[in-house]
């Protein structure tokens, strides 16, 4: 592999760039996905709540820290800042004497109720109120009266234990509990917002890191990265979903002569849109300025890293192209594995190239004319029988000469190779080509296939001619640079366009002279 080609595959394979534009486009093309899953998560959040967590109710009581030394009888004196530090700090001193074990078991004895020590402090939680005198006890449980029953016995316990313990101080009550109306916790609503919240989060960090670690092919830097070879045109999809496994990929049909005529013209002819006619015809320019006189005629091999791209159907567009221009032009099926031309084209099958390569035919009886119309024709040579050594055949002298045979009657010879990453025909018969051609499906193709196809061409040393990109969304997509914006000025020059406003102006005619 030379170093040309080594850098290509380590750029592709080893460099992760953060695309934030990319990434941000993906997390809003899924944004229903992701507010799906942020409610679907809200839902159940809130049923998990109401569910599997039992609710709990609170009761509190509150005290008043008084410090009886500010005071004898009814002789009062003035209370320093000193003075309210102390009483705020014995807050905390009243708070340990709550939770000690000698108090809690008073509350219990008085409460009745069926707790140990342990399990009535993890119940209980004291603190000052907004960092003042007074102090606050809530008793949290499952059963609301249980709740107001303990709040109420601290309140009547606690006050009593302080003043046998610290001198000179009490603890009056300032409110006593209440049994609680609804629970506390959990919180329905907020619930349901943490569920929402995490599932935006998780959607959006899930098709963010996707888009990041994806390696598909959707834009003109991704093949940027994995080659230097020049875009030559961007084909449009030309078919709905239910029909693309039919000419991207490859058909499973047998009989070959069960295609319609208005199928076959969709993808093939002068019937096609007039932005993917435009974008053959820029192919076919740029082809010719390629090679200019260097050879007689050129073999140009068409072939893509992966099956289902769209080589086939390029490689017959481009041969009508040509033809277009009165040119000699051959069309060779080299996928002798698992051929789709003959589904393409109104053409047979068999017999061809496989049946001249094994010496059952001449070259002659192979050729088969293709006329898509009235107008514009060229030659065609249907892969034939199913052969068991297609490698072989490809690769071997009687190919190579009959190649070199037909150059002498051609002005261009277009070869549909296979997928360079499924089987290793396309290396052996790109070897007998002047250029290749990758084409490379958008959205569909992934940067390490077409890395490693550029790398197989490159390791052989065979030229290859630049990158078609197929099925290129018309309407504004990520990887078009021209869309409707562009053609839609010229095509006013379409035969459909120009035939739609000669037939608008005889009607409105018409109309006039009725008038």
């Amino acid at each position: 592999m030379n170093e040309k080609a080594y850098d290509a595959s380590n750029n592709a394979n080893d460099v992760i760039e953060i695309d934030f534009g990319r990434i941000w486009k993906a997390v809003c093309k899924k944004i229903w996905l992701i507010c799906i899953v942020s409610v679907l998560c809200a839902v159940i959040t809130v049923a998990g709540t109401f569910y599997l967590i039992t609710p709990q109710y609170e009761s509190s009581a509150m005290f008043y820290v008084n410090n009886n030394s500010l005071s004898v009888g009814d002789t009062s004196f003035s209370i320093s800042q000193g003075d309210i530090t102390a009483a705020k700090s014995l807050v905390d001193t009243y708070i340990v004497i709550l939770k000690s074990r000698a108090c809690l078991n008073d509350v219990i004895d008085y409460s009745g109720i069926d707790l140990t020590d342990v399990e009535l402090r993890k119940m209980i939680s004291a603190s000052s109120v907004n960092e003042t005198e007074v102090f606050e006890v809530v008793v949290t449980s499952s059963d609301a009266a249980q709740a107001e029953e303990i709040a109420n016995a601290i309140a009547y316990i606690l006050p009593k234990r302080i003043s046998s313990i610290v001198e000179g101080t009490s603890a009056n009550i300032v409110d006593y509990a209440i049994k609680a109306s609804k629970p506390a916790s959990p919180s329905y609503p907020k619930n349901a917002i943490l569920g929402f919240i995490i599932g935006l989060i998780g959607t959006v960090i899930f098709v963010a890191v996707r888009e990041l670690f994806d390696v598909t092919i959707c834009k003109q830097e991704d093949i940027e990265r994995c080659c230097s070879h020049p875009i030559l045109a961007q084909v449009p999809d030309m078919l709905s979903s239910h029909k693309q496994g039919e000419y991207y990929g490859y058909s499973n049909k047998k009989n070959t002569t069960n295609h319609t005529s208005n199928s076959r013209k969709s993808v093939v002819g002068k019937d096609i849109s007039f932005v993917a006619s435009e974008a053959y015809k820029l192919l076919r320019t740029k082809l010719q300025f390629s090679f200019v006189d260097e050879v007689k005629c050129p073999i140009i091999g068409v072939s893509s890293a992966l099956a289902g791209e769209g080589k086939s159907l390029t490689a017959a567009n481009l041969a009508y192209s040509l033809a277009q221009l009165e040119k000699r032009v051959l069309l060779v099926d080299c996928d002798l594995r698992r051929p789709s031309i003959s589904y393409k084209l109104p053409v047979d099958r068999k017999p061809g190239l496989s049946n001249y390569l094994t010496g059952h035919l001449d070259i002659g009886m192979v050729i088969q004319n293709c006329a898509l119309d009235s107008e514009n024709h060229f030659d065609v040579i249907s892969s034939g029988d199913t052969p068991p050594n297609p490698i072989e055949l490809l690769s071997s002298t009687k190919m190579a000469n009959v190649l070199k045979e037909l150059r002498n009657a051609y002005d261009y010879i277009i070869m549909d190779l296979p997928p360079v990453c499924e089987v290793s025909d396309a290396l052996v018969a790109s070897k007998l080509a002047d250029g290749i051609l990758l084409v490379v499906r958008q959205d569909y193709c992934n940067t390490v296939a077409l890395s490693s196809a550029v790398s197989q061409f490159e390791f052989i040393e065979t030229r290859i001619l630049g990158v078609v990109v197929n099925c290129v969304v018309e309407d504004g997509g990520k990887y078009s640079r021209y869309g409707k914006g562009y053609y839609s000025k010229y095509s006013k020059y379409s035969y459909a366009s120009a035939y739609a406003k000669a037939s608008k102006r005889a009607q409105e005619e018409r109309r006039r002279r009725e008038k």
